[in-house]
């Protein structure tokens, strides 16, 4: 028959307390009959041995009986504990499929058929989310797949834990070698491997396009570095779990920047030739002993002259510009002074300084400056653009200050002017080609200070800006020595 708990306690707590109350008793009776009977009588002793033995097994009984009923109280309450116990351990290590049987009270029967009923939700539970989390798995895998560029993603510890077939068939590998192994160790063996995770480690400010030999072709892929970011806080800063490493198939763009490169080529080469034309036409026609001008001829002269020579400045660079993009700039470096740099380019802008009344002020210092080993050529040509564009972004009656000096193993040579200034936002997008600042009427090609730029960079230098608006510009250019 099952008892509840309780039962159970009250039946134990009122045996034993009975059990006890009746061993008092008994012991009363005991010592009231030895204190009541004469020691001496014959008769009475033996009746009082029987007693007494009959009153010591009875309490006896009695005491064995309650403990023995005490202790299987306890046991029957911390069997189904230590069961219950040992449930909760299976299903906290995932066995869902635990069951219990409690038998003996309906409360821990209870307890059972609420822990039955528990485990059973959970298995439920755990295989759907399971499925659902295969599922997802799987769907993220063919997201992964369908993506066209090559896709790599790592975690912090550079552990390969997925990548796409584009990305397989670049590095030449197979996903079951790959997949969470260390791309670094990888890397050792797999020349294109080892630059991409050399480039996500010690990223640098530009990165070149890789070229890989994919799709029976050479192919050029840019490379880019995307940290995988979880943020459950926006209280709080956003952890980083890894990073995915995405390559972008830019081949189609290469191939038309070359065709774009070979097309400007062709063009500039094209108009050289009868812009010079034009320019021989304009001197045999300034020849006075071919006959004078009138005033008004030469007006149209004069500006037929200038805009054949913006052209002709045009055309060269352009052709500097594909150099430059072609990878084909040669370079022909010698020892030069910088004074006779700065000299070069003042006369080639005298012409245009005396026509807007503009002074040229020349900074050198007295003592010596390293002497550079450049191509004195290319670095003429970047000082003489440099001073030409302060000359014209310079008010009339006004002056210019061109000038080099040496810090340490440094020497710079600058050209500072007192225009209205570069405003900060564009101190770097002047680099750019075709760019322009906003507002500028000065006409030009937007591909002075680019090439330039190139032309020093390609020297190991470096070109910047200082302006501030309404105060002026100086353009400093730097280099080792």
């Amino acid at each position: 028959m099952n008892m509840n708990i309780r039962t159970k306690l009250i039946v134990g707590i009122g045996l034993l307390a009975s059990m006890i109350v009746l061993l008092v008793v008994l012991s009363i009776v005991n010592l009231q009959i030895l204190t009541a009977t004469e020691p001496d009588s014959p008769v009475a002793m033996p009746s009082l041995h029987r007693a007494l033995i009959w009153i010591s097994t009875i309490g006896a009984f009695c005491i064995i009986t309650g403990f023995s009923f005490l202790i299987w109280l306890l046991r029957s309450i911390s069997k189904p504990i230590n069961e219950l116990t040992k449930g909760i351990t299976e299903i906290a290590n995932h066995n869902y499929e635990k069951r219990l049987e409690l038998n003996g009270s309906q409360e821990f029967q209870e307890v059972a058929n609420c822990f039955n009923r528990m485990a059973k939700s959970l298995m439920e539970y755990n295989a759907s989310a399971l499925a659902d989390i295969i599922s997802g798995k799987k769907f993220i895998e063919a997201i992964v797949n369908s993506i066209n560029d090559p896709i790599i993603g790592l975690n912090m510890k550079h552990e390969i834990l997925f990548i796409n077939n584009q990305a397989l068939n670049i590095l030449n590998m197979k996903r079951a070698d790959v997949i969470r192994k260390s791309a670094e160790e990888l890397a050792l063996k797999n020349d294109l491997l080892r630059r991409l995770i050399r480039e996500l480690i010690t990223p640098r400010e530009t990165r070149e396009p890789l070229k890989i030999y994919a799709d029976n072709k050479e192919s050029y892929f840019q490379a880019s570095y995307i940290p995988i970011q979880k943020n459950e806080d926006s209280e709080e800063p956003l952890m980083i779990l890894g990073n995915l490493i995405m390559l972008k198939n830019i081949t189609e763009f290469k191939e038309l920047d070359s065709a774009k490169t070979t097309f400007i080529s062709t063009i500039s080469h094209e108009l050289k030739t009868p812009i010079s034309a034009i320019l021989m036409s304009l001197q045999l026609l300034e020849d006075k002993r071919v006959g004078s001008l009138n005033n008004e001829q030469e007006e149209l002269s004069k500006s037929i002259k200038e805009n054949s020579q913006r052209l002709l400045n045009i055309a060269s660079e352009l052709l500097n510009l594909t150099q430059v993009e072609a990878g084909k700039l040669q370079m022909m470096p010698k020892i030069t002074k910088p004074i006779e740099l700065i000299e070069y380019a003042i006369k080639a802008n005298k012409v245009q300084a005396d026509r807007f009344n503009i002074q040229i002020d020349v900074e050198y210092p007295q003592e010596k400056i390293s002497k550079l080993f450049v191509d004195s050529e290319k670095i003429a040509w970047v000082l003489t653009n440099l001073l030409s564009n302060a000359i014209r972004y310079s008010k009339e009656n006004g002056r210019v200050i061109i000038g080099a000096k040496q810090q340490e193993n440094v020497v710079e040579l600058y050209v500072r002017d007192f225009g209205k200034g570069i405003d900060p936002r564009y101190h770097k997008s002047i680099f750019d080609r075709y760019f322009r600042v906003p507002g500028t009427k000065v006409q030009g090609s937007g591909l002075g200070l680019s090439i330039s730029k190139d032309f020093i960079e390609a020297h190991n230098g470096t070109l910047s800006v200082e302006s501030e608006v309404g105060i002026g510009s100086c353009f400093i250019i730097r280099f080792n020595v």
